[in-house]
């Protein structure tokens, strides 16, 4: 463990924070727990704590430290949001995540008028943009406590300090760092797989993203502490890690002694336990051939490829400063199966891109058509202020986007619908992860290529990699049949 309750109670009498990290917010738990064991005893009763989570993996992998260090000082999770404590992890990609939250702070706000001892929280990229903190403060003066990206470690310590510091709204929001530090707890939302981040930020400068902005520059963190974690994740009972970054394929540039993201790769794969290895996300760019062998010769790295198009058309790919052109991404398609040939690949594609044309569109729809992914997240582009996008004139009108992305959504459904049951009638290795949320006798899990697999099952297999025989495909997921139920069918 990287803390214990005995850490914590002989930190809760130390007179003076240490200034080294990650002992300081040790220190700043252990004051966070004493003034939530006071608050609880007042209420006669726990207190209780909600994370809602917006975004990508990353976020996700935030809220699980997050919440590791709102267990460690007192507070017991619930699913609803009129906790004692309500932390929003947000996403500012797109301009409706952040509605989204607006939408939710009038809610809790009126919540919060009944309620006067709660405490609400916002953290995250959208808490990255100065006009959006300043229209909080404005606004959603109810609002206890505001932080970052950069800075989400520090959560004990500035919850120690809303707890000390009546009812004053504290606002610690980080233009940047070079500072990583992991070395804190983590509720993982399951006990058999987990993320772990290999990097924070970004230097790619697509023109259309904000994420340099609100996620700063990129910095990888040793392979010495990735392996390290990793290996302590496989002694928990971790089968599946995913590592996370926004650009995995740039890990390690900016160490001292530089790795490539390959290597690190094969050094994860020789840790006993790991079964599966995943990883999110690889721009198309620098997606090297060290990196394809490493796949192709894996016997744990999952035949899944995550690789963003944004767009089909060259002129346009320019535009939004992605560093390759439509020939490239379709070469490096044939790369990849030729070398894998059951690789399963999913995408990313924007529609409406300032200045896009009808031609540009049908470049798109081309890519789409000859590359046949598994399944691609379509997205209207969204203006963000303070990207390059967003000062260029020529914006696609609104009607025109509408039209094109319903065209687009048509065909890729079309086609995902058509490769994605290519695996019927066979016997294949899923991962169960949990009780299906429709029907309770059945186990919903997914395959090495992350196709999602309903099948009748005991709840003990949860966390177990199994034989499944896939009887039908329904859509975009099969349902299937335990494969010694099915008499041991083979494929």
């Amino acid at each position: 463990m990287i803390y214990n309750e005995t850490d914590l109670e002989e930190k809760k009498w130390q007179e003076e924070a240490p200034e080294a990290e990650p002992d300081r917010q040790r220190y700043f738990m252990a004051q966070a727990r004493r003034l939530i064991a006071e608050k609880s005893a007042r209420a006669g009763r726990p207190l209780t704590c909600c994370i809602q989570t917006f975004g990508c993996q990353m976020n996700a992998r935030d809220s699980e430290k997050l919440m590791g260090i709102l267990e460690a000082v007192g507070y017991v999770p619930t699913e609803k949001e009129d906790a004692d404590f309500i932390l929003y992890n947000t996403c500012t990609v797109r301009e409706n995540a952040n509605l989204k939250v607006y939408g939710r702070l009038g809610y809790l706000g009126s919540l919060k008028k009944k309620r006067p001892g709660m405490m609400i929280a916002l953290c995250g990229c959208m808490m990255q943009e100065p006009h959006v903190v300043e229209k909080i403060k404005k606004s959603y003066r109810f609002v206890d406590l505001i932080f970052g990206t950069h800075n989400i470690y520090k959560l004990a310590e500035l919850l120690t300090q809303c707890l000390t510091s009546g009812d004053n709204m504290v606002v610690d929001v980080w233009k940047g760092t070079d500072r990583i530090v992991e070395e804190l707890p983590a509720e993982r939302k399951y006990s058999f797989k987990s993320g772990v981040n290999i990097m924070f930020g970004c230097d790619n400068f697509c023109s259309y993203c904000i994420v340099p902005y609100v996620r700063g520059r990129e910095r990888s963190r040793s392979p010495e502490d990735i392996l390290q974690e990793i290996r302590r994740l496989a002694d928990d009972g971790v089968i599946e890690i995913m590592l996370l970054g926004q650009n995995v394929n740039s890990y390690g540039k900016t160490l001292e002694h530089q790795i490539s993201f390959a290597s690190l790769l094969r050094q994860a794969e020789e840790i006993e336990g790991i079964e599966r290895i995943r990883f999110m996300t690889s721009h198309p760019k620098d997606l090297s051939d060290e990196l394809i062998e490493v796949m192709k010769t894996s016997k744990k790295i999952c035949r899944h490829l995550h690789l963003p198009l944004q767009s089909g058309s060259t002129r346009i790919l320019k535009r939004m400063n992605r560093k390759y052109t439509k020939e490239q991404y379709l070469a490096l398609v044939d790369k990849l199966r030729t070398a894998i040939p059951d690789i399963s690949l999913t995408t990313d594609i924007i529609v409406g891109f300032p200045g896009e044309t009808e031609e540009d569109f049908l470049e798109t729809m081309d890519v789409v058509e000859k590359v046949r992914f598994d399944s691609a997240f379509t997205f209207i582009y969204s203006k963000r202020s303070g990207t390059p996008a967003a000062r260029m004139e020529d914006q696609v009108p609104e009607d025109i986007v509408k039209e094109r992305f319903s065209r687009l959504l048509e065909q890729v459904q079309r086609i995902s619908s058509e490769v994605s049951g290519r695996d019927v009638h066979t016997v294949q290795k899923v991962l169960a992860e949990e009780v299906n949320t429709h029907d309770d006798r059945l186990l919903t899990g997914r395959l090495d290529n992350n196709t999602v697999v309903h099948f009748p099952g005991d709840k003990s297999l949860i966390g177990k990699i199994v034989d499944v025989y896939l009887d039908e495909i329904k859509g975009f997921y099969y349902m299937g049949t335990l494969a010694e139920a099915q008499g041991g069918k083979q494929p």
